[in-house]
């Protein structure tokens, strides 16, 4: 006679190990690309429920330094290497920083990004962006998370004491593909500003981009990198190609490619906010799937230098589907 245990698929036997307390393996990852999505999506969304229950992080950012980047990142379109229609910038005024916190502060947002391009602030350029974050913090209910390069521990410790509680450094992909994304940087050079802003204090966001011509393996990969690293904030963007770039021909991924990468991701990190972010304005369902695939969070709003959607739009559809968003994490 067969026991409950040799009746239950595999899907559901990592389900259950995972909402026990247990883990799942690189293997046993890769394997999960090849169940039926729907049994896939529906796990992860039940172990997505276990550990955070109904509670959804929604944030905002600021393009606050744009274009002219050194670095040579072939899906941006702030690089300097490629000629595309970004608008450059150099870094915005106070006033119009926390004025922008103070709109999305108003609309229910508990945190705000101030992002800017290149390798890493100068000196001069951190002590500016520091005197904005004391502002925000003086002006505008929300917690700020920076987005400033490669820092130090140190410059990361002056952006903390200024008032900033997160700070956001995607590794992007891969350890083994990196090099084939971008060679101004290197990915330990990613690992060692997150562990930098760590030892500061901060807590820390980092991701990837999905459908830069990576493979499944590369995905889980860069996932359980994350894992290593102890991060509990995880953007999962897609590409969108952009014109001038050398990933303008990449083919997009498709909603179902999406819903099982952040279901697949949910099984890796468990207690995560795992993060729809850029890209999620070419979805027809505007990440709704995903949001019923494991995926607990969004960057609402512009997304740098392709357009978002309204935060307005974005926390109708995210109460409709039961989650709250009334807390900050």
């Amino acid at each position: 006679m067969n026991t409950k245990g040799e009746n239950m698929t595999f899907v559901k036997k990592l389900t259950e190990r995972i909402c026990s307390g247990g883990e799942i393996t690189k293997e046993e990852a890769l394997l999960l690309y090849k169940e039926p999505l729907e049994e896939l999506c529906q796990a992860a969304d039940r172990i997505r429920e276990h550990f955070c229950k109904d509670a959804f992080d929604i944030c905002t950012i600021i393009n606050g330094k744009s274009g002219r980047c050194s670095e040579d990142c072939k899906y941006c379109a702030q690089s300097a290497y490629y000629d595309t229609s970004a608008e450059e910038y150099p870094l915005l005024n106070t006033e119009e920083i926390v004025r922008q916190a103070e709109y999305n502060a108003d609309r229910g947002v508990h945190r705000f990004s101030i992002v800017t391009s290149g390798r890493a602030l100068e000196d001069s350029e951190i002590e500016q962006m520091c005197g904005a974050i004391r502002a925000i913090r003086r002006r505008a209910d929300i917690r700020v998370c920076v987005s400033f390069g490669l820092l130090s521990e140190e410059q990361f410790r002056r952006v903390k004491e200024a008032g900033a509680s997160r700070v956001h450094n995607n590794l992007e992909t891969s350890r083994r593909n990196f090099s084939n994304i971008c060679t101004t940087h290197t990915f330990e050079d990613k690992v060692n500003a997150i562990k930098a802003a760590r030892a500061a204090g901060l807590t820390v966001c980092s991701g990837g981009i999905m459908g830069l011509g990576e493979t499944e393996e590369d995905r889980v990969d860069m996932a359980f990198t994350l894992r290593e690293l102890g991060i509990k904030s995880v953007p999962v963007n897609m590409l969108n190609p952009i014109p001038g770039t050398p990933y303008e021909e990449n083919a997009r991924l498709t909603v179902d490619d999406m819903r099982r990468i952040t279901a697949v991701y949910r099984f890796i990190l468990p207690d995560a906010f795992i993060r729809l972010a850029g890209g999620r304005g070419l979805m027809e369902d505007k990440g709704e799937g995903c949001f019923c695939s494991g995926a607990n969070a969004a960057i609402s709003g512009d997304m740098l230098t392709t357009a978002g959607y309204t935060i307005e739009t974005d926390l109708e559809m995210l109460r409709r589907l039961g989650y709250r968003t009334d807390q900050a994490t």
